[in-house]
């Protein structure tokens, strides 16, 4: 079992930036590829980013490609995200989460994929 806690989320102008982190317990973290999504009230939750257990593969929503980076630090247990060129509709509570996988290499967008969620970290830009 693997629990995560985000932090690094706030209120922030558009334009600006932000750097989320999640800490993973357990020494099991590369065993895990991750995942960061969002939701805002009254939509669904949204894929963001992913992550392999390696780092060497990454993949991002089209709305973030370009202004956002996911990163790992295995020995650190934490996962990133560096939000730039921040805009309003970025505006959400912003969570990550942990699959564990055999493949060293692969990513998923899926929500259903993945066993293990944070309970989030608000992310608000104004305009």
């Amino acid at each position: 079992q693997v629990q995560l806690v985000e932090s690094g989320g706030g209120l922030v102008q558009a334009g600006g930036s932000l750097k989320l982190s999640c800490a993973a317990s357990g020494r099991t973290f590369s065993s895990y590829r991750m995942g960061w999504f969002r939701q805002s009230p009254g939509k669904e939750r949204e894929w963001v980013a992913a992550i392999s257990r390696g780092a060497g593969n990454t993949d991002y929503a089209d709305s973030v490609k370009g202004r956002f980076t996911i990163s790992r630090d295995n020995a650190e247990n934490t996962v990133y995200l560096q939000m730039n060129s921040l805009k309003p509709e970025d505006t959400a509570v912003y969570y990550c989460a942990a699959d564990q996988t055999w493949t060293w290499s692969s990513i998923t967008r899926s929500v259903n994929d993945y066993d293990h969620w944070g309970r989030g970290t608000q992310v608000t830009v104004s305009s």
